[in-house]
């Protein structure tokens, strides 16, 4: 019988898809439970069909308003701890860390409180008493995926480098995915120069498909764009990305499931950094956001318009991205 492991991965769509190679090969040793957004369940059906998923949208990984607790769903969240808790789990991890390479005590509290035996984490404001075991921390510097590593190791499992996390390319002839959602606004670059940006592109000879969120939906209509998508589940997010042959777009999760789908991308990058959330794809390619005081801001920009994104221009832009097309497509 294979030893319980319960994971807590609360947060986007991007940070499940950078957990995968570490569910993937916890899942061959362990019996494994994710707690996690509903979406998950998408995921799981794709990439790690032996893993048991607990949906749970946690009222802290709310943008606003998160600490009012007279709203949090209290009834849901004793049921949750009701179910873990009849699991019975051998190891819990959370494998969270902040700007300053420390780990997230919401998290640990919540191993506690589900009685997961040995619990693993990184430490943060007295959260070590909660841990059984404290892993050597990352570089604060490194990659996100460093800390699934570091986790995987404590458990006994290897994952591969980072640039050796490669998945089949589906369509080397597919269309140009140009996605211009994220998950939140100073995360956009302007909708105006995506435009300019897929007029170029069709110019040039490439197919373009073009998909937004559905607040965006209103203005790429309006611009007259008649190939519009506007998924709304990560399921119609894999049916674009399994047509498509290379990906443009922000810092956002539909990046990071093309590129674990083995579609190459280029990321349009703000108040975040490259180097802690670049896709996992070797042919992954990147546009730092502007020099910012406050970089990384965790999307509360202080200024009236996000800097980071806004000043990086039009000719900057299609410089880069027509030298990622040419690299990976061909034109038709």
């Amino acid at each position: 019988m294979k030893p319980k492991l319960l994971v807590i991965e609360l947060w986007g769509l991007g940070d499940l898809i950078i957990a995968t190679p570490f569910l993937q090969a916890a899942s061959e040793r362990f019996d494994v439970t994710l707690v996690a957004k509903p979406y998950a369940r998408d995921l799981q059906a794709r990439f790690w069909t032996d893993v048991k998923v607990v949906p749970f949208i946690a009222p802290w990984t709310t943008f606003k308003h998160k600490y009012l607790l007279w709203r949090w769903p209290w009834l849901g969240l004793v049921r949750l701890l009701s179910k873990l808790r009849a699991e019975r789990f051998d190891f819990g991890l959370s494998a969270r860390r902040t700007a300053g390479g420390e780990g997230d005590p919401r998290d640990h509290l919540l191993l506690l409180l589900a009685r997961a035996r040995t619990r693993l984490g990184y430490a943060r404001f007295g959260s070590g008493l909660i841990l059984a075991g404290q892993p050597a921390r990352p570089d604060p510097a490194a990659h996100r995926y460093e800390s699934w590593c570091v986790m995987a190791n404590a458990l006994c499992l290897e994952l591969p480098p980072r640039e050796a996390v490669v998945s089949p390319r589906p369509h080397l002839d597919g269309d140009v995915l140009v996605h211009t959602g994220a998950g939140q606004p100073v995360r956009v670059w302007p909708l105006e120069r995506y435009a300019r940006l897929v007029a170029r592109l069709r110019q040039a000879g490439y197919r373009v498909q073009v998909a937004c969120d559905p607040d965006q939906q209103e203005w790429w209509s309006h611009a007259g764009e008649r190939q519009l998508a506007t998924p709304r589940s990560v399921t119609e997010v894999f049916a674009l990305v399994d047509r498509a042959g290379a990906f443009i777009g922000n810092d956002s999760g539909p990046g990071h499931l093309a590129a674990f789908c083995g579609v190459p991308t280029f990321t349009l990058f703000g108040p975040q950094l490259p180097e802690w959330f670049a896709p996992l794809h070797p042919a992954a390619e990147w546009l730092e956001g502007k020099p910012c005081p406050y970089k990384p801001c965790s999307d509360y920009c202080r200024f009236p318009a996000p800097y980071c994104m806004v000043n990086t221009g039009d000719e900057e832009v299609w410089a880069r991205v027509q030298a990622f097309v040419t690299r990976n497509l061909p034109k038709r």
